[in-house]
């Protein structure tokens, strides 16, 4: 059974700070939870097929920059195909 993480009142406060500051556009509310939700847990990877706003290569400063802004460490977010790619 995968587990579910708990929420807390810092991830929602990360979330809108990657959609103020500019990481992530005001359209990927959910998108920023799921982030700030990986990030708050100190979760290492977060696999997604979203690379529209989470896997985006052009984002990923940006998110890094506000998440250690706020004392958190962004999760490396990668596609299942560059995780595979690790593994070869």
């Amino acid at each position: 059974m995968i587990p579910v993480l708990p929420n807390a009142p810092e991830i929602l406060d990360l979330a809108k700070f990657l959609l103020l500051g500019g990481g992530l556009p005001p359209k990927a509310r959910l998108d920023a939870l799921h982030i700030a939700s990986a990030a708050y847990h100190e979760i290492d990877v977060l696999l997604t097929w979203n690379c529209t706003h989470i896997a985006n290569p052009a984002k990923l400063p940006v998110m890094r920059g506000l998440c250690a802004a706020k004392g958190y460490t962004l999760p490396e977010l990668v596609t299942p195909f560059e995780l595979m790619e690790t593994f070869e």
